[in-house]
């Protein structure tokens, strides 16, 4: 097997080189044929001398198809090689660039070592310091790994081809038509595409995507977009290129499913009382409602638009459809938030409403750097629809009955810590499919932002995080949210949930906390701002909690207006001992 040392000193172009000789000697042999043809013995010529000639002519023409279609199969192979080496030549330089702006050494065995030199550390900030290293290296050593694992399947496939050549294994019947014989040995000879390594990260992701060449990409679109749909660490055009190509095979799937579902229930005299047959057929509708809802949002507007849609996933594997939805292009937008909704999310109840409101915030945002000069600066809001969120189907108080005996209630930290692996990965994923790291901000609201909090006291690559109406971080000190900026809160009055403390301390509580305004306001520049109150209209347009969003999501804090909303229920919040587990 190869070594990262021998990655580094290959190239594609010698490689292409001796396709185009072998390309030549193809067709020198292939012009061949009508002197092969001028030879062979004449019709009137009999005898034992005459049978003799023939024979040898045929095992001259024989093995001349032969050679032609073991010269053809290794021009073949050896261009497959040079276009595969051309993805491999980016990878290597991909990692080779990170690796040099992170100030890591990479070694010829593959080792990935910290090179950075001693540092000040805040330390208020030292743990993120470590936790970002941590995930940059981590990342090299992922990508490395592809690159590996790709070199190995480049060098085994062409050692393959040119075994077979030596063996004189491309036997064909062309009958001395050396033009036949020359297509017989190109077809004999194909790329197996190498898929994604299987539970991977994204760095694994990002690695394999590097170093397949741009025909292999485009294969992988065409032939497999399942494997890059969802697949952190991917970039989002490709992932919505192949997102998009599978709406209209997942609705095939899922109306078939209906019908079987609809027919069995028809067929059973009881009906759904005796099965499960009832609920799966509301999943699958519901499902199929998820898809109109994706393509209603989606054909809001497209790219290149600046606020074009783009599917970032698409995932029909749970109980409810899950979903990724972005508002400019997250590939090249220098600024990127992340919005991770509470109870009662869905992809066919949620999205469109969602969106509009992400779609404000961008839009606030994008307003707010012009106003500041630095219109040049590129937005992108995505909103998060990627777990499992606490349902409130039955009602109020049927949940609260249910308290502490589901998983699938607010009430319980398990969903929210479920999500939060998903989020980690789609986190790193952003920054891992790119080229430059952007300004990276998390929002999260309700039960979203407690999601949002387990998220982060992962290593994530998050800069800001935006936390409004939160039951609780899943901790009760600020220390373990790792972020490399600020950590903000918006509390609106009259909103309960933001005062509950059930996942924790009540956040309003916790020290290390930027607490930003949710009240009414005048700007400097004279602009009025409305107060929002109560636990749904944070994300409200004209609002001061909208705008404070925004010009986090800017990377602007020094325009926020800062602030807590403090009210009774903060007062209340400390004795309540559940506010303190």
């Amino acid at each position: 097997m190869p070594t990262y040392g021998d990655l580094r000193q290959w190239e594609s172009a010698p490689v292409e080189g001796s396709a185009g000789a072998a390309r030549g000697m193809t067709n020198v042999l292939v012009s061949l044929a009508d002197e092969l043809f001028a030879i062979t013995v004449p019709r009137d010529w009999r005898g034992s001398a005459a049978a003799s000639s023939r024979t040898s002519s045929e095992q001259i023409s024989d093995h001349l198809d032969d050679l032609v279609a073991e010269m053809a199969a290794v021009r073949r192979g050896l261009h497959l090689a040079a276009d595969a080496l051309v993805g491999l030549e980016r990878g290597v330089a991909e990692v080779e660039s990170l690796a040099h702006r992170w100030q890591f050494r990479l070694g010829d065995d593959g080792s990935v070592t910290d090179v950075s030199g001693p540092v000040y550390l805040d330390p208020d900030k030292a743990d993120e310091y470590r936790a970002e290293r941590q995930r940059q290296c981590d990342e090299l050593v992922d990508r490395i790994e592809q690159l590996m694992r790709r070199a190995d399947a480049i060098d085994h496939e062409l050692g393959e081809v040119l075994s077979a050549a030596l063996s004189s294994s491309y036997t064909v019947s062309a009958d001395g038509d050396l033009g036949e014989a020359a297509a017989a040995g190109e077809l004999a000879v194909g790329t197996t595409l190498l898929p994604p390594v299987q539970g991977g990260r994204p760095g694994d992701a990002a690695g394999w995507w590097d170093a397949l060449s741009d025909a292999d990409r485009a294969r992988v679109i065409a032939e497999h977009p399942d494997w890059i749909g969802n697949l952190d660490g991917i970039p989002f055009a490709a992932r919505h290129e192949a997102n998009v190509s599978l709406i209209a095979h997942t609705r095939q799937q899922l109306v078939a499913e209906q019908s079987r579902l609809e027919a069995d229930l028809a067929d059973n005299w009881f009906g759904g009382t005796f099965t499960t047959d009832d609920a799966a057929l509301e999943m699958v509708r519901d499902k199929l409602a998820s898809l109109d809802a994706v393509e209603r949002t989606l054909a809001q507007s497209r790219p290149p638009a600046p606020d074009g849609r783009m599917l970032l996933m698409l995932d029909m594997s749970h109980d409810r459809a899950m979903s990724a939805i972005s508002v400019g292009d997250p590939d090249r937008a220098d600024h990127v938030s992340v919005f991770t909704p509470g109870l009662g999310s869905t992809v066919h109840g949620s999205m469109e409403g969602y969106d509009g409101e992400v779609a404000g915030v961008r839009r606030s945002a994008v307003n707010e750097l012009q106003r500041i000069g630095r219109g040049s600066e590129t937005v992108a809001s995505i909103t998060w629809v990627g777990y499992q969120a606490p349902q409130n189907r039955d009602g109020f108080w049927e949940k609260l009955y249910d308290f502490g005996q589901s998983e699938d209630t607010v009430f319980d930290a398990t969903s929210a810590q479920r999500g939060a692996i998903r989020l980690v990965s789609f986190y790193n994923g952003i920054d891992a499919s790119r080229v430059t790291d952007p300004h990276l901000t998390g929002l999260g609201h309700s039960y979203g932002s407690t999601t949002q909090a387990f998220a982060l006291q992962q290593s994530t690559g998050v800069d800001d995080a935006v936390f409004f109406g939160s039951p609780g971080f899943g901790t009760s000190n600020s220390d373990d949210i790792h972020v490399s900026g600020g950590r903000y809160l918006i509390e609106a009055k009259w909103d309960p949930i933001a005062d509950v403390g059930h996942f924790g301390v009540d956040p309003s509580h916790l020290n290390k906390i930027t607490h930003i305004s949710s009240g009414e306001t005048t700007l400097p520049d004279g602009r009025y701002l409305e107060e929002v109150t109560g636990h749904s209209a944070y994300l409200k347009s004209g609002s001061t909690s909208q705008y404070n969003i925004a010009v986090v999501v800017a990377g602007a804090p020094e325009m926020l207006v800062t602030g807590d909303n403090s009210g009774f229920g903060d007062i209340i919040s400390w004795p309540l001992p559940v506010a303190h587990n």
